[in-house]
C-alpha cells in the first residue's frame, strides 16, 4: 500500500536536482524555490538557514524509489 504524500512532476524533478547538487544544496532564490520549500515541509529537504536547501536521508530514500525506481 503506497503511504508517501504524492510528488507532483515539478516537486520530483526539484527532489531530483537538489540530489544532484550534493553536499551544496539548491539556493532558494531558484525557479523551483516553492518546491524546495514544499520538500522543506515533507521532511525530504532541510533549509541550511543560509538561503540553501540541502537533502535528507528521507529525501535520499525518497529519491532512490521514486525517481531510481530502485528497491526501498
Amino acid at each position: 500500500m503506497w503511504n508517501e504524500p504524492y510528488l507532483e512532476t515539478c516537486c520530483r524533478s526539484a527532489l531530483h536536482r537538489l540530489k544532484l547538487s550534493g553536499n551544496d544544496g539548491r539556493p532558494a532564490n531558484v525557479p523551483d524555490g516553492p518546491c524546495l520549500r514544499r520538500l522543506n515541509e515533507m521532511g525530504l529537504a532541510r533549509s541550511t538557514g543560509a538561503d540553501r536547501f540541502t537533502l535528507t536521508g528521507a529525501g535520499d530514500a525518497r529519491h532512490r524509489t521514486e525517481i531510481l525506481k530502485l528497491p526501498a
